[in-house]
Protein backbone atom coordinates (compact mmCIF):
# COMPACT_ATOMS: atom_id res chain seq x y z
CA UNK A 1 0.00 0.00 0.00
CA UNK A 2 1.13 3.56 -1.21
CA UNK A 3 0.43 5.00 2.70
CA UNK A 4 1.62 8.62 1.60
CA UNK A 5 -0.43 8.91 -1.65
CA UNK A 6 -3.58 7.51 0.06
CA UNK A 7 -3.03 9.72 2.85
CA UNK A 8 -2.75 12.68 0.57
CA UNK A 9 -5.82 11.49 -0.61
CA UNK A 10 -7.62 11.27 2.13
CA UNK A 11 -6.94 14.77 3.24
CA UNK A 12 -8.09 16.01 0.24
CA UNK A 13 -11.59 14.09 0.35
CA UNK A 14 -12.22 15.59 4.33
CA UNK A 15 -10.99 19.09 3.20
CA UNK A 16 -13.81 19.05 0.36
CA UNK A 17 -16.21 17.07 2.86
CA UNK A 18 -15.52 20.33 5.03
CA UNK A 19 -16.40 22.98 2.75
CA UNK A 20 -19.27 20.79 1.74
CA UNK A 21 -20.28 20.74 5.78
CA UNK A 22 -20.03 24.54 6.36
CA UNK A 23 -22.11 25.11 3.55
CA UNK A 24 -24.61 23.74 5.66
CA UNK A 25 -23.19 24.76 8.53
CA UNK A 26 -24.08 28.53 7.19
CA UNK A 27 -27.52 28.27 6.12
CA UNK A 28 -30.48 28.21 7.90
CA UNK A 29 -31.68 24.56 7.51
CA UNK A 30 -29.63 21.88 8.98
CA UNK A 31 -32.27 19.55 7.73
CA UNK A 32 -31.91 17.59 11.30
CA UNK A 33 -33.38 13.93 11.21
CA UNK A 34 -33.25 11.59 14.16
CA UNK A 35 -31.70 8.01 13.06
CA UNK A 36 -32.97 4.37 14.98
CA UNK A 37 -30.43 5.01 18.00
CA UNK A 38 -31.69 8.89 18.62
CA UNK A 39 -28.76 10.31 17.59
CA UNK A 40 -29.08 13.01 14.81
CA UNK A 41 -28.49 13.03 11.27
CA UNK A 42 -28.22 16.51 8.79
CA UNK A 43 -28.30 17.45 5.30
CA UNK A 44 -24.48 17.75 6.11
CA UNK A 45 -23.51 14.46 7.34
CA UNK A 46 -25.25 13.34 4.23
CA UNK A 47 -23.26 15.73 1.86
CA UNK A 48 -19.84 14.68 3.50
CA UNK A 49 -20.64 11.35 2.82
CA UNK A 50 -21.05 11.38 -0.82
CA UNK A 51 -17.85 13.39 -1.27
CA UNK A 52 -16.15 11.27 0.59
CA UNK A 53 -17.03 8.18 -0.84
CA UNK A 54 -16.44 9.67 -4.42
CA UNK A 55 -12.55 10.20 -3.60
CA UNK A 56 -11.94 6.58 -1.86
CA UNK A 57 -14.21 4.64 -4.28
CA UNK A 58 -11.22 5.47 -6.69
CA UNK A 59 -8.75 3.02 -4.64
CA UNK A 60 -10.86 0.16 -5.00
CA UNK A 61 -10.56 -0.57 -1.37
CA UNK A 62 -13.82 -1.24 0.25
CA UNK A 63 -15.34 2.15 2.29
CA UNK A 64 -17.35 1.72 5.53
CA UNK A 65 -19.12 4.77 6.61
CA UNK A 66 -21.48 5.71 9.66
CA UNK A 67 -23.69 7.03 6.54
CA UNK A 68 -23.28 3.82 5.04
CA UNK A 69 -22.95 1.41 7.70
CA UNK A 70 -25.52 -1.87 6.85
CA UNK A 71 -22.82 -3.72 5.40
CA UNK A 72 -23.43 -7.47 6.51
CA UNK A 73 -20.14 -8.76 8.97
CA UNK A 74 -20.23 -11.86 6.96
CA UNK A 75 -18.96 -9.54 4.00
CA UNK A 76 -16.78 -7.11 5.82
CA UNK A 77 -14.61 -9.70 7.52
CA UNK A 78 -13.15 -10.57 4.46
CA UNK A 79 -11.49 -7.02 4.29
CA UNK A 80 -7.61 -6.96 4.53
CA UNK A 81 -7.87 -3.11 4.40
CA UNK A 82 -11.09 -0.99 4.40
CA UNK A 83 -11.73 2.64 5.03
CA UNK A 84 -13.54 3.34 8.20
CA UNK A 85 -15.14 7.01 7.90
CA UNK A 86 -17.09 9.10 10.06
CA UNK A 87 -18.29 12.24 7.52
CA UNK A 88 -19.46 14.19 10.16
CA UNK A 89 -18.37 13.52 14.25
CA UNK A 90 -20.03 15.77 16.73
CA UNK A 91 -23.03 16.50 14.74
CA UNK A 92 -24.34 17.63 18.41
CA UNK A 93 -21.57 20.14 18.52
CA UNK A 94 -22.32 21.12 14.67
CA UNK A 95 -26.41 21.71 15.91
CA UNK A 96 -25.07 23.65 19.01
CA UNK A 97 -23.09 25.84 16.50
CA UNK A 98 -19.69 25.51 18.59
CA UNK A 99 -17.52 24.29 15.90
CA UNK A 100 -16.10 21.50 17.86
CA UNK A 101 -17.22 18.37 15.26
CA UNK A 102 -14.79 16.58 12.62
CA UNK A 103 -14.58 14.64 9.21
CA UNK A 104 -12.47 11.35 10.13
CA UNK A 105 -10.61 9.39 7.65
CA UNK A 106 -8.76 6.44 8.34
CA UNK A 107 -7.50 3.46 6.20
CA UNK A 108 -7.85 -0.18 8.61
CA UNK A 109 -5.49 -2.86 8.06
CA UNK A 110 -6.38 -6.61 10.07
CA UNK A 111 -7.71 -4.33 12.64
CA UNK A 112 -5.44 -1.26 13.07
CA UNK A 113 -5.67 1.73 11.70
CA UNK A 114 -2.64 2.56 9.38
CA UNK A 115 -3.46 6.06 8.21
CA UNK A 116 -5.74 8.64 9.93
CA UNK A 117 -7.06 11.95 9.11
CA UNK A 118 -9.03 14.50 10.90
CA UNK A 119 -10.01 17.88 9.82
CA UNK A 120 -11.82 20.38 11.96
CA UNK A 121 -13.92 22.62 8.95
CA UNK A 122 -14.37 25.25 11.11
CA UNK A 123 -10.85 25.73 13.34
CA UNK A 124 -9.43 24.93 9.80
CA UNK A 125 -6.96 22.76 11.92
CA UNK A 126 -5.82 19.09 9.86
CA UNK A 127 -4.28 16.41 11.25
CA UNK A 128 -2.74 13.51 9.20
CA UNK A 129 -0.31 10.76 9.99
CA UNK A 130 0.52 7.58 8.78
CA UNK A 131 3.70 4.48 9.84
CA UNK A 132 5.83 6.10 7.09
CA UNK A 133 5.48 9.76 6.98
CA UNK A 134 4.37 10.29 11.25
CA UNK A 135 2.11 12.61 12.83
CA UNK A 136 1.75 16.30 11.41
CA UNK A 137 -0.73 19.67 11.65
CA UNK A 138 -1.49 22.05 9.91
CA UNK A 139 -3.51 25.16 10.88
CA UNK A 140 -4.99 26.66 8.05
CA UNK A 141 -2.50 27.84 5.20
CA UNK A 142 0.67 27.31 7.78
CA UNK A 143 3.30 24.86 7.37
CA UNK A 144 2.61 21.35 8.66
CA UNK A 145 3.84 20.87 12.19
CA UNK A 146 5.30 17.62 13.29
CA UNK A 147 3.65 15.55 16.24
CA UNK A 148 6.82 14.40 18.59
CA UNK A 149 6.52 11.21 20.76
CA UNK A 150 6.54 12.58 23.88
CA UNK A 151 8.75 11.06 27.15
CA UNK A 152 6.28 9.33 29.74
CA UNK A 153 5.16 12.07 31.57
CA UNK A 154 3.57 13.07 34.81
CA UNK A 155 -0.18 13.36 34.08
CA UNK A 156 -1.24 16.58 34.79
CA UNK A 157 -4.07 17.65 32.05
CA UNK A 158 -6.87 14.85 31.22
CA UNK A 159 -9.02 15.37 28.18
CA UNK A 160 -13.04 13.83 29.23
CA UNK A 161 -16.21 13.90 26.97
CA UNK A 162 -17.89 17.32 27.99
CA UNK A 163 -21.33 15.28 27.51
CA UNK A 164 -20.58 11.91 28.36
CA UNK A 165 -18.78 11.95 31.77
CA UNK A 166 -19.45 8.50 33.49
CA UNK A 167 -19.15 7.69 36.78
CA UNK A 168 -16.30 5.48 35.92
CA UNK A 169 -14.45 8.25 34.04
CA UNK A 170 -15.21 10.35 37.17
CA UNK A 171 -13.05 7.54 39.25
CA UNK A 172 -10.39 7.53 36.94
CA UNK A 173 -9.75 11.33 36.86
CA UNK A 174 -9.75 11.50 40.41
CA UNK A 175 -6.29 9.09 40.47
CA UNK A 176 -4.68 12.52 39.38
CA UNK A 177 -6.46 15.37 42.03
CA UNK A 178 -3.70 17.81 40.79
CA UNK A 179 -4.63 17.19 37.36
CA UNK A 180 -6.44 20.11 35.41
CA UNK A 181 -9.52 18.55 33.00
CA UNK A 182 -10.26 19.90 29.49
CA UNK A 183 -12.76 19.28 27.31
CA UNK A 184 -13.62 19.00 23.56
CA UNK A 185 -16.29 18.06 20.90
CA UNK A 186 -15.54 14.88 18.83
CA UNK A 187 -12.57 13.47 17.92
CA UNK A 188 -10.57 16.69 18.84
CA UNK A 189 -10.16 15.04 22.21
CA UNK A 190 -7.67 12.43 21.07
CA UNK A 191 -5.71 15.26 19.52
CA UNK A 192 -5.36 17.03 22.15
CA UNK A 193 -3.46 14.15 23.48
CA UNK A 194 -1.87 13.85 20.24
CA UNK A 195 -0.42 17.66 20.49
CA UNK A 196 1.02 17.09 24.41
CA UNK A 197 -1.75 19.75 25.53
CA UNK A 198 -3.38 16.15 27.41
CA UNK A 199 -1.24 13.14 28.75
CA UNK A 200 -4.35 10.53 28.48
CA UNK A 201 -7.94 10.57 27.47
CA UNK A 202 -10.06 8.06 29.01
CA UNK A 203 -13.28 6.63 27.46
CA UNK A 204 -15.46 4.93 29.55
CA UNK A 205 -18.47 5.50 27.87
CA UNK A 206 -20.29 4.06 24.49
CA UNK A 207 -18.15 4.73 20.92
CA UNK A 208 -18.35 3.72 18.02
CA UNK A 209 -15.53 2.47 15.56
CA UNK A 210 -15.66 4.95 12.96
CA UNK A 211 -16.05 7.79 16.49
CA UNK A 212 -12.18 6.88 17.03
CA UNK A 213 -10.54 5.32 14.22
CA UNK A 214 -8.97 8.18 12.13
CA UNK A 215 -7.66 9.88 15.68
CA UNK A 216 -6.21 6.90 16.90
CA UNK A 217 -4.58 6.45 13.56
CA UNK A 218 -3.16 9.75 14.06
CA UNK A 219 -2.08 8.56 17.41
CA UNK A 220 -0.17 5.53 16.43
CA UNK A 221 1.22 7.52 13.93
CA UNK A 222 2.76 9.92 17.14
CA UNK A 223 3.86 6.44 18.64
CA UNK A 224 1.18 6.74 21.60
CA UNK A 225 -1.41 4.17 21.97
CA UNK A 226 -5.13 3.42 22.25
CA UNK A 227 -5.86 0.55 24.58
CA UNK A 228 -8.66 -1.44 25.63
CA UNK A 229 -9.87 -1.15 29.32
CA UNK A 230 -9.77 -3.08 31.77
CA UNK A 231 -7.65 -5.39 29.44
CA UNK A 232 -5.14 -3.40 28.10
CA UNK A 233 -5.19 -4.65 24.86
CA UNK A 234 -4.92 -2.60 21.81
CA UNK A 235 -8.17 -1.30 20.46
CA UNK A 236 -9.50 -3.08 17.50
CA UNK A 237 -11.83 -2.23 14.10
CA UNK A 238 -14.34 -4.26 11.99
CA UNK A 239 -15.45 -5.92 14.88
CA UNK A 240 -18.83 -7.80 14.54
CA UNK A 241 -20.33 -5.09 16.37
CA UNK A 242 -19.17 -1.88 15.81
CA UNK A 243 -19.94 -0.94 19.22
CA UNK A 244 -15.94 -0.13 21.02
CA UNK A 245 -15.41 -1.42 24.59
CA UNK A 246 -14.39 1.09 26.61
CA UNK A 247 -10.43 2.74 26.56
CA UNK A 248 -8.19 4.91 27.08
CA UNK A 249 -5.69 7.05 24.95
CA UNK A 250 -2.04 7.95 26.06
CA UNK A 251 -0.30 10.33 24.06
Amino acid sequence: MDLKNLTSLAKQAAFTAGKKILEVYDSADFGVEMKGDDSPLTKADQAAHEVIVSYLEKTGIPVLSEEGRNIPYEIRKSWDYFWMVDPLDGTKEFIKKNGEFTVNIALIHQGIPVIGVVYSPVLEWMYWGNGEEGAWKQERGDQPVALEKAEKSEVKTIVASRSHLSPETRSFIDQYPGAEVISMGSSLKFLLVAEGKAQVYPRFAPTMEWDTAAAHGVILAKGGEVLQWPEKTPLKYNKENLLNPWFICWG
